[in-house]
């Protein structure tokens, strides 16, 4: 059942007998990028025009402004031709620019896959035109970006395709990605519907925050998932194991049901905050550019701080 607070995804090994599955999982998911990539880029477009507007002056290619010259400054420094134009000696500035490690991951795990008819979009759909929207905005400013475990950090203007493409090598998706590689003076987006155990999700929190990187939640969620309008005889399905579960009367689960779901949630959004990480819920039925203007905020603030930090 994917509306399951506690269902998570096992990594198993992949048998003969799953390979079939797979292979189909795989297919679905190369046929649907590229119309993802296209509605994450129309989606990218609405929430900002690029990704520029840091506005400190640093090392960089964009102009900023013109300021006066200071003494003891090296004369290479001054525009002459501004300068020329009256009595004062003006520096041109270029606009802060530094390069940072962002890590993006969508859970593409079979749970991702649901969608009711409470929805237009599926879990990992929407998930991927978050992670692949993203990525866009990030790439137009040449910060690095990379899939952990898939994808090294790379500054590249066409990182979305590039990620797109990487994604479709991915043979067995797991809703949480590896550490290894992460590193301080970095950032990690996870987007997924964040309903593993609470204890598997605060060790791999814990295992990212002890890098020194920075991360966001997105918890991506069917409105189905937090209304539980099931009611008589109705068989439920969890998409990870394939267990099955029948009950004579849903309505009586409601109750608990909601106890659950908001006890996990609540659980995840401590973890994220005792952390100092953001925490952003998201239901399918809603528009993309909600929780892409978020992330964007939030980055935003997160990469000039370290660029101040970092040490020159």
């Amino acid at each position: 059942m994917a509306a399951n607070a506690q269902s998570g995804f096992v990594n198993q090994g992949i048998d003969q007998q799953q390979w079939p599955q797979v292979l189909a999982d795989s297919r679905e998911l190369a046929d649907a990028l590229p119309d993802l990539l296209v509605e994450a880029r129309q989606v990218a477009n609405s929430v900002v025009v690029g990704w520029h507007g840091r506005r400190r002056a640093g090392p960089g290619e964009s102009f900023w402004q013109f300021r006066p010259f200071i003494a003891g400054e090296p004369m290479k420094r001054i525009d002459w031709r501004r300068s020329a134009r009256d009595d004062h000696l003006y520096v041109r500035e270029r606009e802060w620019e530094a390069a940072h490690t962002v890590w993006l991951w969508a859970d593409l795990s079979p749970s991702m896959a649901f969608r009711s008819r409470l929805s237009p979009v599926s879990k990992r759909d929407r998930a991927l035109v978050l992670l692949l929207g993203l990525a866009d905005l990030l790439a137009e400013t040449g910060e690095r970006i990379g899939l952990p475990g898939i994808r090294r950090p790379t500054s590249d203007r066409h990182a979305a395709e590039r990620i797109a493409t990487a994604l479709t090598h991915i043979s067995h998706p797991v809703s949480l990605p590896e550490t290894v590689d992460i590193r301080r003076f970095s950032e990690v987006v996870l987007i997924g519907d964040l309903l593993d155990p609470v204890d598997k999700v605060s060790d791999w929190i814990r295992n990212v925050a002890a890098t020194g990187a920075r991360g966001h939640l997105v918890m991506v969620l069917d409105p189905i998932e937090e209304t539980f309008p099931f009611t008589g005889r109705t068989e439920f399905r969890d998409p990870e194991s394939g267990t099955r579960l029948t009950t004579g009367r849903a309505e009586d689960w409601k109750r608990e049901y909601h106890e659950r779901l908001e006890a996990h949630r609540a659980a995840i959004s401590d973890l994220a905050r005792r952390a100092g990480w953001t925490f952003t819920l998201h239901h399918t039925d809603r528009p993309a550019s909600e929780p892409l203007l978020a992330l964007h905020s939030s980055l935003s603030g997160n990469l000039e701080t370290l660029g101040a930090g970092r040490p020159g």
